[in-house]
């Protein structure tokens, strides 16, 4: 009996061995079979760190190949939450909150997330980095990565524009030329010991692509005295807004543009839409008198007038259809050269009115306006121009003295341009090549041509005609010491709601260029609501004749 039960527990133990070595054949093939992938992804992620390696942003130069938008290296805290104790998460997060300047709530939801990466701070101070390194928070590291930076600051600003943290631009040049400038990402693994800390040796890597830089038209010494000029008729006349574009009148290219309220592009997650909008591309207004530059050269391509021609000007006072029409300073007899010169409304009307609607029509959109000029920045808009159908019976006393019409800063500048250089209208641009980090160009822009205004010989009589104006005229302040210059100035009363003429809101503008027989910049100035004085010739001509001056 005693035999017995002793082999039966001796079988009793041998089943069992051998069925537990079944099971332990069936896990091993499990394991090795089934489960190799899932477990091979942890061992991988317990020694293995994969990182997105950032490429350099594109730098931007200005015509001298001056940087004005740059990148530094600057660094970025993260956490790998799974490498964290629970009962450490909370002493970290009290830690920090005073640094980083983030609610209690933000830091909590990034450490108790089941991750082995995750951003904390992006591009942070090196002063605050160095005083969260010194901490030595076990489950926090740093990554370089390269942050924007302005050496300018406000210069050029809402032609630079600029771009996020993760360097995709946002405005300006940065983001219309951002998918030149971004370049292509790159990736590294790199390897962790076994106390999860990053080692500075990588197993698999791909390098990232560098973008490239930008070289404007812009010159940095125009570009800022023309923000200096802007800046003191902006603040001596209290005004709403303001911009200025300095243009070769012969190729299209943006030497300045500028426009206030500004702001700072090293700052430009604190400041308002308003400062940020580029008012002189996407900026709608009502001309006034610098539009008659249009009826000027109309008059002059289709000899219906000529400089001598005389025209009774009412002496201040002329009825049309139902809207009795005034100018500012009561006229007689003038002759055309003088109706340009002393900017009378009714002469330019009788002359519009033996030109015709249609005819008018067609010179305000040869010279741009109602159109797009394919300015290589964001935002610009057509403006408004009506069909000469949809016109009513008073617009032929509206239209050509720069009413019933808007347009933008930059149609200005084109426009007068093509008066400049002898009847072209120029497409404008602000980048003339991309090149690539060794100084190879990869792109070129060559000045473009939109189509031909008006002739050689128009033009050249339309400048004396406009040369006058500044000798003889409403704009003797935009006087050029040193040179021959040639200008419109304009005060256009603006639209209340209700569509009526307001009688204390003016923008005030002035156009030219310079000298006039080889005109080498033109310059558009428009100042929105001055006060106390609001008239083209005293608030905006004194812009214009600084540039010239100091170029």
């Amino acid at each position: 009996m005693y035999i017995i039960n002793y082999r039966r527990r001796i079988e009793a133990v041998f089943l069992f061995l051998f069925v537990f070595l079944i099971f332990c054949i069936a896990r091993l093939f499990f394991i090795q079979f089934l489960r190799s992938n899932y477990l091979a992804g942890i061992a991988k992620k317990q020694h293995n760190l994969f990182l997105e390696l950032e490429p350099r942003r594109g730098t931007i130069f200005d015509s001298n190949l001056k940087p004005q938008a740059v990148n530094i290296s600057v660094d970025s805290l993260f956490a790998s939450p799974n490498e964290i104790a629970d009962k450490d998460k909370e002493k970290i997060i009290r830690q920090l909150i005073p640094l980083l300047n983030v609610g209690y709530g933000y830091l909590k939801e990034r450490l108790y997330r089941k991750k082995s990466f995750i951003w904390l701070a992006r591009k942070m101070d090196p002063v605050l980095a160095g005083k969260i390194k010194n901490l030595n928070i076990k489950g926090l590291d740093f990554i370089k990565e390269s942050k924007r930076f302005f050496p300018n600051g406000y210069l050029a600003s809402h032609i630079l524009g600029f771009s996020d943290l993760d360097n995709i631009g946002l405005e300006g040049a940065e983001l219309y030329y951002d998918k030149y400038l971004k370049g292509e990402a790159g990736w590294a693994v790199y390897l962790k010991d076994a106390r999860q800390k990053k080692l500075d040796l990588w197993n698999k890597m791909v390098l990232p692509k560098d973008g490239y830089d930008l070289v404007l038209t812009i010159d940095e010494v125009i570009q800022y005295i023309a923000e200096r000029e802007l800046d003191k008729v902006y603040n001596t006349y209290h005004a709403k807004g303001a911009s200025i574009i300095v243009m070769d009148p012969h190729t299209g290219a943006i030497l300045a543009l500028a426009n206030r309220p500004t702001f700072d592009l090293n700052e430009y997650s604190n400041v308002d839409k308003e400062s940020r909008r580029n008012r002189s591309v996407c900026d709608l207004f009502e001309p006034g008198s610098v539009f008659k530059i249009v009826t000027l050269s109309a008059a002059l391509e289709e000899n219906k007038v000529s400089e001598e021609d005389k025209f009774f000007c009412e002496n201040g006072t002329y009825r049309v259809s139902n809207h009795i029409l005034h100018d500012h300073s009561p006229h007689g007899w003038l002759t055309f050269r003088e109706v340009i010169e002393q900017s009378s409304n009714i002469g330019t009307t009788k002359v519009a009115q033996i030109l015709g609607n249609e005819t008018i029509y067609r010179y305000l959109r040869l010279f741009g306006f109602g159109s797009k000029l394919g300015i290589d920045l964001p935002g610009e808009i057509i403006g408004m121009v009506r069909i000469p159908r949809l016109w009513s019976k008073i617009s032929i006393a509206a239209v050509p003295i720069g009413q019933e019409i808007g347009v933008t800063t930059l149609q200005l500048v084109a426009a007068i341009s093509a008066i400049a250089n002898g009847g072209q209208l120029m497409k404008p641009y602000i980048v003339s090549e991309i090149r690539d980090k060794f100084g190879q160009t990869i792109k070129s822009f060559a000045p473009v041509m939109i189509n031909k205004v008006i002739s050689l010989d128009t033009a050249a009589r339309a400048k004396k005609i406009l040369a006058g104006a500044i000798e003889n005229g409403t704009g003797k302040l935009a006087k050029v010491p040193g040179f021959s210059a040639a200008g419109k100035t304009g005060t256009a009363q603006k639209l209340e709601t209700g569509g009526v003429y307001s009688h204390n809101k003016f923008i005030a503008s002035f156009i030219g260029f310079v000298p006039v027989e080889e005109p080498v910049i033109a310059i558009v100035v428009t100042v929105d609501e001055p006060h106390p004085y609001y008239f083209g010739g005293v608030v905006a001509a004194p812009v214009f004749i600084v540039i010239p001056r100091k170029y």
